[in-house]
């Protein structure tokens, strides 16, 4: 057996985990492995609050409409056509979620004030024609990096996406690394990361 194909029988044997494309997750998780749920939510966790946030949701209640975006793919993933386009559907539950509690939340705001002078507070319009292709960009980023060798990737969440940011010396010293070969592996790690998306893009 060559080294390819080893490789690829590890991945084959492999738990589930975020960087497995779509179909194969949806897949599992139909077949009742948690695993595999888990690592739908992990993969998707951030596009979905992307999604919450842009509506203006406040911070109490974030977590609630969140949980419940979640709780309805898990109850109707069943009904999902084509697995492969899991992204989309999830983006348009969330959107259709948080739509309903925008109507709702300016139903309540405008009875509570019928009698008080003063203008109901605006939320974002309802009609957000970029939000879907800004969360897919995103999401194409997130997924090429899940799919970087582990040091690649934990250099580049420390570098971009740590706030504050840390110091090179810092970050030398928790991946084991010369300080000074800190912008040559960074140099490295993103022309691959621009391989992967330029892979992704295309396919």
């Amino acid at each position: 057996m060559s080294l390819t194909d080893r490789i690829e029988d590890r991945r084959k044997t492999k738990g589930p985990d975020a960087s497995w494309p779509d179909d194969r997750l949806v897949g599992a998780c139909l077949s009742n492995n948690e695993a595999a749920w888990n690592a739908l939510v992990d993969k998707y966790s951030q596009m979905v609050f992307t999604v919450v946030r842009c509506y203006g949701v406040p911070n109490d209640q974030v977590t609630d409409i969140f949980q419940a975006i979640w709780l309805d793919a898990y109850s109707d993933l069943g009904q999902l056509r084509q697995a492969r386009a899991f992204r989309a559907w999830l983006t348009s539950l969330a959107r259709n979620k948080c739509y309903h509690w925008k109507q709702a939340w300016r139903r309540r705001q405008t009875h509570e004030i019928a009698h008080i002078d003063g203008a109901v507070p605006e939320l974002p319009a309802d009609d957000q024609p970029d939000l879907v292709e800004q969360l897919a960009r995103d999401q194409l980023v997130r997924e090429a990096i899940l799919r970087l060798s582990p040091r690649c990737r934990e250099l580049v969440r420390l570098l971009f996406f740590t706030f504050p940011p840390k110091p090179y010396k810092e970050i030398a010293a928790s991946l084991g690394l010369a300080t000074g070969s800190i912008g040559f592996t960074r140099g490295r790690c993103l022309k691959l990361l621009q391989k992967q998306l330029a892979r992704d893009t295309f396919s």
